[in-house]
């Protein structure tokens, strides 16, 4: 049903430029300077507060179908699977937020005080920048998803297909607390048809203002 999307597709930044990449690179490396103290003082805090392993790596679908390990700080409890299953089959409003949304605004897999903290200033996606430099992701980009995620794309499967998924994209730069996934996809398929240089610093610079509004509040 995608497919006359995708022969309809213009090439654009997203899909076709080697710019772009040596772009994901640049930036990610200099991510990765800027952010080693944070990234190490939240390893330490971890270590401190939860026996688990500091890191997570979940399986995403990348760019034509390869699936990748993205990376991030661990901030639920080892048996996180187990409970979300268990969870998911007694509350049936869970459910249908977890349907909704695959979010849950009051998850009880989190690890207590860190966890909370780490997914609220974002901080646990701060890993992300070594899928950049690996190549699995690039610094903006459609959200990386699980396979099951991939049919709500719909005809804009391709879309998402054909680019590296981003440590940032659209929807963050522009996330209401009432959209819906579906406009997620839109804002995610118009980026993929419409994607230049410039747009890419706009969410970038989008993305760090909410950042260091979130995080200078100290609204934990």
């Amino acid at each position: 049903m995608y497919h006359s999307y995708s022969l309809h597709m213009r090439r654009s930044w997203t899909t076709s430029s080697r710019g772009k990449r040596i772009f994901d690179i640049v930036v990610a490396a200099a991510m990765l300077v800027l952010f080693t103290p944070v990234m190490l003082t939240v390893a330490l805090m971890l270590k401190c507060s939860d026996r688990g392993p500091i890191f997570y790596g979940h399986t995403r679908v990348g760019k034509g179908g390869v699936e990748f390990q993205c990376f991030k700080f661990r901030t639920m409890a080892t048996n996180a699977d187990e409970r979300l299953e268990a969870l998911l089959k007694t509350d049936p409003e869970m459910r249908a937020e977890w349907e909704a949304s695959r979010k849950l605004r009051h998850d009880p897999r989190i690890i207590p005080g860190i966890g909370h903290m780490l997914r609220k200033s974002s901080l646990d996606e701060l890993p992300q920048v070594l899928n950049v430099l690996l190549g699995d992701m690039s610094v903006v980009g459609p959200r990386p998803v699980v396979e099951d995620e991939l049919d709500r794309y719909g005809r804009y499967r391709h879309a998402y297909l054909s680019v590296r998924p981003g440590l940032t994209g659209p929807w963050q730069a522009a996330q209401r607390s009432d959209s819906t996934y579906g406009e997620r996809v839109r804002l995610d398929a118009d980026y993929v048809r419409n994607g230049t240089l410039m747009r890419d610093i706009v969410i970038i610079m989008m993305t760090a203002r909410k950042f260091l509004k979130f995080n200078t509040s100290g609204a934990y």
